[in-house]
């Protein structure tokens, strides 16, 4: 009897280390071999990265230092609380989307308008320019549907085919849920350029976009985008889409300078002094979408609380401001609209202008005193 158990045990064993190795194997091939990882960099790239002059050890690195590191008992924790789930992590009811069409879009030529995508994602029109701004359209902020939670509305406000020629997409960094790969076969044919910080080229590359529609740019390089300004400013983030890629590529923020208005657009990252130098050089903005949401005091460094949005919305000098990186996927711990409603209050205390619109709702410029602060988030 004894034996029999021995043997059973000696099966079972080995059958669970089988089972880890073809694990092992089938990620290896995948992160190998799966385009959603992106690109690879080779020896000029590493000199051009150095030339940067934020570039030590293979890594970018934050104007200011920050830690992105628990330890193991954060990390234990942390894991503990997400898959406990939690009150209100995501929608309990259908959210509203208001839907658009092509026309629409094609109608608009003079007015600069801004739709939200949710999260962190717009469609900009400005001096008769399509742009898209971080077009992350897809399901799931993952490399697989496996490895991440659902969007929380059922559909887009627009489907991505049918979007009419983009003149530009703009890229913050390359997480997931800023730089979709999916979204990106989709629109690559009918975008004309694109922009996005150095390093991440090489995805793009990699997606079939020809080189000569890439334009990389450092902290406070400047571009001439047919007419429009843009800047890429620094963020206090990191970035990466694999297992040894953290920081190999740069994230930043952009400023957006149109004949007649100006738009800034935060990226993600924590609260530092790269606000006010961005407002200083660039400021004051009509308008300006922080990151609010998917935030934690374990990693307050690369994302900020909702009452440090509001305190870069004054730093950059806006005239007006939106919380974003909220509404469409949970990614953190916190309630799903907590984001929003902190920021509400902050902003209030600051004397700081503040819309947050329901996804696919118009944005006009022009009438930004005019847009109607509904609870869209609240379950009617």
């Amino acid at each position: 009897m004894a034996r029999i158990t021995i043997q059973i045990f000696k099966i079972m064993a080995l059958t669970l280390v089988s089972i880890i190795v073809l694990l092992i194997i089938i990620a290896a091939i995948f992160i190998n071999t799966s385009p959603e990882f992106g690109g690879k960099h080779n020896n000029d790239d590493q000199k051009r990265y150095e030339a940067t002059g934020h570039y030590e050890d293979g890594k970018f690195m934050n104007l200011i230092p920050t830690s992105m590191d628990m330890s193991a008992g954060n990390m234990a924790s942390t894991f503990r609380e997400y898959f406990r789930g939690g009150v209100d992590r995501q929608p309990n009811f259908d959210i509203p989307v208001k839907h658009i069409d092509s026309l629409e879009i094609v109608a608009n030529k003079d007015t600069t308008k801004l739709i939200w995508f949710g999260h962190s994602a717009f469609l900009l029109q400005i001096d008769g320019k399509n742009i898209l701004i971080d077009p992350m359209f897809g399901n799931v902020p993952a490399p697989h549907p496996w490895l991440g939670g659902k969007r929380y509305s059922k559909d887009l406000p627009i489907k991505i085919e049918e979007i009419p020629q983009i003149d530009a997409i703009l890229i913050s960094h390359d997480h997931y849920d800023h730089l979709d790969y999916g979204s990106i076969e989709k629109l690559k044919g009918k975008t004309k350029e694109f922009y996005v910080p150095i390093g991440v080229g090489n995805h793009f590359k990699r997606w079939g976009v020809p080189e000569g529609k890439i334009h990389e740019l450092n902290w406070w390089d400047e571009i001439d985008a047919d007419g429009l300004k843009l800047a890429l400013a620094p963020s206090r983030h990191f970035s990466g889409r694999g297992l040894s890629d953290r920081s190999k590529t740069l994230w930043g923020s952009w400023v957006i300078l149109g004949t007649q208005d100006s738009i800034y657009f935060s990226g993600d990252g924590g609260y530092g002094p790269h606000f006010k130098a961005i407002g200083e050089k660039y400021g004051p903005f009509d308008f300006a979408m922080i990151e609010c949401g998917q935030y934690n005091d374990k990693w307050a460094q690369i994302h900020m609380m909702p009452e440090e949005t509001a305190q870069a919305a004054v730093d950059v000098k806006a005239k007006t401001m939106m919380p974003i990186h909220w509404g469409a996927f949970t990614l953190a711990l916190h309630p799903w609209t907590e984001p929003v409603e902190r920021a509400l209050i902050a902003a209030k205390e600051l004397n700081m202008p503040i819309i947050s619109p329901r996804i696919g709702e118009a944005i006009y410029l022009d009438r930004l005193n005019e847009t109607v602060m509904e609870k869209w988030w609240v379950k009617k």
